[in-house]
């Protein structure tokens, strides 16, 4: 083995690193068959500021004018709500504080926001600052988990490469679910690096233990890293087979607990007791994870969503997604999100496990590159081929990957390039190992600056200047890094310096464009407009300038209860509930309006009502008037109001601060309640107001909320509040 080739495992007696900057650190520990371990050697006193500084400038990133998003996403932010009003919506993470329905998805990461709206009060810093300070420890725990092997400029470079990918920046500074998963999923990828180390029983059951908690944030997603980390540890783990094996069933059963005892408890409690399972079409929450959250994301079979492959012909994803295939993660949807230092990050894991050559089992270099480079190949293939819903800031779970592999492959390849091969100087394998290293790091550096010229193309007349200016600067480092062994030694931090800026220069330009941007509604998207793809601001748009996504389609070109472009309740060719002429409103509202006059359009041509594609996928801003009409006497109700679609409902809520009932859940299609159940609540005196429009269901479902919005429609009295149709179920008043 020659002196390259030692620098790649763990330095043992008789082969110290030669440059401690690049040195990994680890814990000393005994492989069998090596002799004894030198203890660790201490960071450079620099490490410290240079960490404190990335942490510093990443809060900053995530925390500056986080307030201007106002609510976000407002179908969390209104479970939110109602969380810190209820400790039984809380636990369930149900869209109101009356439980009638929950989120559809499980509720660990509106538990951190509740409880901090429960800390310091209802708002849209309470419920956003949990979020960006995930991202911070996200970023830190990254820098941990790489440096233990790598060196703390291998940590430094990871960390910087996770803060500035321009999805991270959007979903840290946003109230998805994906945040916590991130900082979970990262934390186990740390726990398995501690446990491989010394084959750690605890540390190896700390992982499952954490993505345990990651399916109760994001359900089967977190579960795509299983097989990555349960394969390295098997491969890599100091000891003998069985212990191993024994270990991970160990931390299998710490995945089934720590996951499963809400969803006992959930399936356990007699429905009567309990919300109804938002998602699910039998008030199911196994139907919710193996179906609509589940295998129909992968097979586009999602009862009662907006649609999938089923209704877009062969080859086609979701109705937010682009095409399936290899190439989804570069496209034009997906691309200026994740994909930056994509192609980067896999040349550089090639070259590393080249690089690690054929080592010992237990081989830390190769045993990182396979944990990281595995969680970026399986999450990233599921993510390119799924045919269900897909929205790209998903991606967000690909960027510790991207980053800990740049970081990792590019110290390697340094390394590797300036390492002797003894003590009387470089041998021909060596050197020619030494220059393979330096084309490939060039290679990549080059590749990236070529990447970023063209995801910049797509926005063209955003900064045009940033375009040229990455393009040229990155080749120039790339050519002159081929050329380092002949130029002084003091150019080689300048050309590494150059490199890292011009690699870095267009997602760090994103995501500052990111920061500065609101971002409201159910599907934002970072960075600026670009061509085909969302526009900034993620309010509800669709690619291509407002149209409807290919393949969105109403069953039997209809909305619920009506014909295309006719709204709930409506009949006869598309009137609306109530309406007569052909396709009047309400109240007397002309020319095919939606109930209320809010026109049928979509984003791009017009909001329904305030509520983008029918209140689907953005939250209605009441009126002062309309606000004032829904808290009168609101404490002698249960829901102060009832409206088709969780998002119309949100918007209400949080504008209240008042139970809100939401029809049919997110998209307006679980059976929730079902008609006998909203005549009976009303009946009861528990439902004020019923507000029209909004909502429609697409690839099945039920057909509830169009039956509850007809009957509402023919059997009480319309009148309009500043352009809404608001229905009086108090009155007695039969229409």
């Amino acid at each position: 083995m020659d002196r390259t080739e030692s620098l790649l495992t763990v330095p043992t007696a008789g082969s110290p690193a030669t440059d401690p900057a690049l040195a990994p650190a680890p814990e000393p520990v005994r492989i069998p068959g090596t002799p004894p371990a030198e203890p660790p050697r201490r960071d450079p006193r620099w490490t410290r500021p240079a960490l404190l500084g990335l942490l510093l400038a990443t809060a900053l990133l995530y925390l500056w004018g986080l307030g201007a998003s106002g609510w976000g996403n407002p179908f969390y932010s209104a479970a939110v709500q109602a969380g810190s009003e209820s400790w039984k919506a809380f636990f369930y993470g149900s869209s109101d504080a009356a439980n009638s329905i929950t989120v559809d998805k499980t509720p660990a990461s509106l538990w951190l926001m509740a409880l901090s709206v429960r800390v310091f009060g209802l708002s849209s810093w309470s419920v956003l600052v949990p979020q960006a300070l995930l991202g911070v420890a996200s970023v830190g725990v990254l820098y941990a988990a790489v440096r233990r092997w790598y060196g703390p400029i291998a940590g430094l470079l990871a960390g910087a490469v996770l803060a500035v990918t321009p999805v991270a920046t959007l979903m840290f500074r946003f109230n998805n679910p994906d945040a916590l998963l991130v900082f979970l999923l990262v934390a186990a990828a740390y726990a398995t690096v501690r446990a491989v180390e010394t084959a750690s029983t605890r540390w190896i059951t700390l992982t499952g233990a954490l993505v345990g908690l990651g399916f109760l944030t994001k359900m089967l997603q977190a579960f795509l890293v299983i097989p990555v980390f349960a394969g390295v540890y098997l491969l890599a783990a100091p000891t003998g087979f069985w212990r191993r094996i024994r270990q991970l069933l160990l931390s299998g059963l710490a995945v089934v607990v720590a996951a499963g005892w809400w969803v006992a408890i959930v399936e356990l409690v007699p429905a009567s007791a309990r919300p109804y399972v938002g998602g699910s079409q039998h008030n199911s929450i196994l139907e919710l994870t193996l179906g609509y959250n589940g295998l129909g994301r992968i097979t586009g079979d999602e009862e009662g969503s907006v649609g999938g492959a089923g209704r877009m012909g062969g080859g086609g994803g979701g109705p937010f997604s682009g095409q399936t295939g290899l190439l989804r993660m570069f496209d034009t949807e997906v691309g200026g999100q994740i994909s930056w230092l994509l192609p980067a990050a896999l040349v550089l894991l090639v070259a590393g496990l080249w690089l690690a050559g054929r080592a010992a089992r237990t081989d830390r270099t190769r045993a990182g590159l396979l944990l990281w480079g595995g969680w970026l190949l399986v999450t990233g293939l599921i993510f390119s081929f799924m045919s269900g819903i897909f929205h790209a800031y998903y991606t967000v779970a690909l960027a510790p990957a991207v980053g800990a592999l740049v970081g990792i492959g590019a110290t390697l390849l340094w390394r590797a390039r300036t390492a002797p091969a003894s003590a009387g100087g470089p041998s021909a394998p060596g050197r020619r190992r030494g220059f393979a290293a330096t084309v490939i790091l060039a290679g990549a550096l080059a590749v990236t600056a070529w990447w970023s010229w063209h995801l910049l193309g797509r926005s063209a007349d955003w900064h045009p200047w940033l375009r040229t200016a990455v393009l040229v600067v990155g080749l120039a480092a790339a050519a002159l890094l081929v050329l380092a062994d002949r130029l002084p030694r003091r150019v080689a931090p300048v050309l590494l310096a150059l490199g890292a800026a011009a690699a870095l220069a267009g997602p760090v330009a994103y995501s500052l464009q990111t920061a500065a941007t609101a971002h409201t509604g159910s599907i934002p998207s970072a960075g600026p407009f670009v061509q085909g793809g969302f526009g900034p601001g993620g309010r509800g748009g669709f690619p291509g300038g407002g149209r409807l996504p290919l393949g969105m389609e109403f069953p039997g070109g209809q909305f619920p209860g009506g014909r295309f472009p006719g709204f709930p309740g409506g009949r006869n060719g598309g009137t609306a509930p109530g309406g007569r002429n052909g396709g009047t409103a309400p109240g007397g509202q002309n020319g095919g309006t939606a109930p209320g006059g809010g026109s049928p359009q979509f984003p791009g041509g017009g909001r329904s009502q305030g509520g983008g594609m029918g209140g689907l996928l953005d939250a209605r801003e009441p009126s002062a008037e309309l606000k004032a009409l829904l808290e009168a006497d609101a404490d002698d109700y249960t829901w102060v109001a009832a409206t088709v679609g969780s998002n119309n409902a949100s918007g209400y809520q949080l504008a209240t601060r008042e139970p809100v009932l939401p029809i049919g859940g997110f998209n307006g299609s679980d059976p929730s309640p079902t008609l006998a159940q909203f005549q009976r609540y009303v009946a009861e005196g528990r439902i004020h107001y019923f507000i029209g429009g909004g909502g429609f269901r697409a690839n099945g479902g039920s057909n509830a909320s169009a039956e509850i919005a007809g009957w509402v429609a023919e059997n009480f009295t319309a009148q309009t509040v500043d352009g809404v149709t608001v229905y009086d179920l108090s009155s007695g008043k039969q229409g």
